[in-house]
């Protein structure tokens, strides 16, 4: 049994809807993110990590429970609850004598009540200081200083677990910040899945400045650290909930959507620190680990698996894939009906399967069937999503637009390497048959054997839930049952 005084602390670090390739040491150019860099060179930086789901209370979701959101019944859905049932590192962490808090965005968007639970999964939220703000569009919340007032409760020899969740960057944005800030635009690196002009490098822009906010903080809090030696001790994981904001990014399965920042600092644990790891994670994998490097036993019903091994330099694990999945994200579509849909991801490939396809991907283009009242409805209002949808018929925009908003075949499959943005579908290729069909056995095996209503049976529930969140349609409404 690993001692109190000696058991690691945890320091968890997560922006909101932050793609992987938007931090310095991910080789973005204009964005500058020298805390996360410092973690990534000090640590491991992991370069296919994913979360388990697009949206934000999903993969929150799984991360504290250590599960796939296919096994957390209401809790795949945003805007709906977590259910006391099911086990979240924070509270074994608690019942093993740390102290574990939140600040920010923690747990979350949804109602925690119908889940039978009083307190945010997260932990106990400290939100008492602000800050003076730079740029509108940012949260003036104090996400360190709160860290600090947390920490300073702490009793001595006690371990801690602490959430660090920032607003940011989701939107929206104060247009023209990232130029504001003396970015240069000539200089992003845009994703050829978007039109590359003006409207689009300044929102890209705007993106980046709510990244350094986030890192910013990060950066304060491990200072923090620094000078209570505690450093050392403290394991520090930097990531982000989905990927970014835009169309084809947030709320899609690509990997603009999916494939997430993360590193991990522990100069007690990690040997032979600036490792980088290829291997296939999942953000679920973080609550094994964290229990696992606490001593404390990971309960049965965690599908997480823990990455000691790689903190330790002898992997010991065959991880071959990670596994994505969505179910409702926005209710953008008549009857709050979701786009449900698996993946796997491996090193070399990306394989979708959805179980609707004759729904919209994006949500549908008629926004008064929609909860938000905007057409497409999945994807957030954006300068680059309002230009999109304007021009969609226009040469030069329509085929991205098609790809953004229109209706996806049931399989999809792509090669990772030769198409990083997933924007040819070589699905039904008889070139690449037998590597499809391999990837599809292998995830509806790795769903039958997780026990995903979707392919073992029994009641799906998805389309009917509650949705508990604020609706701007007053209208709209989630159909009562099959």
């Amino acid at each position: 049994m690993v001692e109190a005084q000696d058991r690691a602390n945890i320091l968890f670090c997560i922006s909101d809807d932050q793609s992987w390739a938007h931090t310095g040491a991910n080789g973005d150019p204009v964005v500058k993110t020298p805390a996360f860099d410092r973690v990534a060179a000090e640590g491991l930086r992991f370069v296919n990590s994913f979360c388990d789901a697009p949206t934000c209370g999903p993969s929150r979701s799984a991360i504290v429970t250590g599960q796939h959101i296919w096994r957390l019944e209401e809790a795949a859905n945003i805007w709906s609850t977590l259910q006391a049932k099911f086990a979240t590192y924070t509270e074994e962490l608690q019942k093993a004598g740390y102290k574990v808090g939140s600040t920010g965005k923690a747990w979350g968007p949804g109602r925690l009540e119908p889940g039978g639970r009083t307190e945010n999964p997260a932990g106990k939220p400290y939100a008492g200081r602000t800050v003076e703000l730079t740029y509108s569009a940012i949260r003036d919340t104090d996400y360190a200083g709160n860290f600090e007032d947390f920490i300073s409760e702490v009793g001595e020899g006690q371990p801690f677990c602490f959430w660090l969740g920032t607003s940011e960057p989701h939107r929206p944005y104060e247009n023209g910040a990232g130029i504001k800030s003396g970015k240069d635009p000539s200089k992003v690196i845009v994703p050829s899945i978007f039109p590359d002009n003006d409207i689009v490098r300044s929102d890209i822009l705007d993106y980046y400045v709510e990244i350094e906010h986030f890192d910013t903080m990060v950066a304060r809090a491990i200072a923090m650290l620094e000078k209570r030696g505690q450093l050392e001790n403290t394991i520090v994981v930097v990531t982000s909930d989905h990927g970014m904001p835009f169309p084809r990014g947030k709320a899609t399965l690509y990997d603009d959507g999916s494939r997430v920042p993360l590193a991990i600092r522990w100069g007690e644990g990690i040997k032979n620190g600036g490792r980088v790891i290829d291997a296939p994670v999942n953000l679920s994998d973080l609550a094994p680990t964290f229990l696992e490097a606490a001593g404390v036993n990971v309960p049965d019903m965690m599908t997480g698996r823990s990455m000691m091994d790689l903190f330790e330099d002898s992997p010991t694990m065959d991880r071959q894939a990670a596994f994505i999945a969505f179910e409702r994200h926005s209710g953008a579509r008549a009857g709050g009906k979701g786009y449900p849909s698996r993946a796997i991801r491996t090193k070399d490939y990306l394989y979708i399967y959805n179980f609707e396809p004759d729904r919209w991907p994006a949500g549908s283009p008629d926004p008064e069937v929609c909860n938000r009242l905007i057409p497409f409805g999945e994807y957030d209002n954006s300068p680059t999503k309002a230009y999109m949808v304007e021009n969609r018929y226009k040469h030069g925009v329509a085929h991205l637009a098609e790809l953004s908003f229109g209706k996806h075949p049931a399989e999809e499959f792509y090669i990772v390497k030769d198409d990083p943005h997933q924007m040819r579908n070589l699905a039904g290729n008889l070139k690449y048959l037998a590597a499809q069909n391999a990837l599809r056995r292998q995830l509806f095996d790795y769903l039958e054997k997780t026990k995903d209503p979707r392919v073992v049976g029994g009641p799906i529930e998805w389309d009917y839930y509650p949705h508990y969140g604020n609706r701007a349609n007053k209208n709209w409404k989630v159909d009562e049952g099959p």
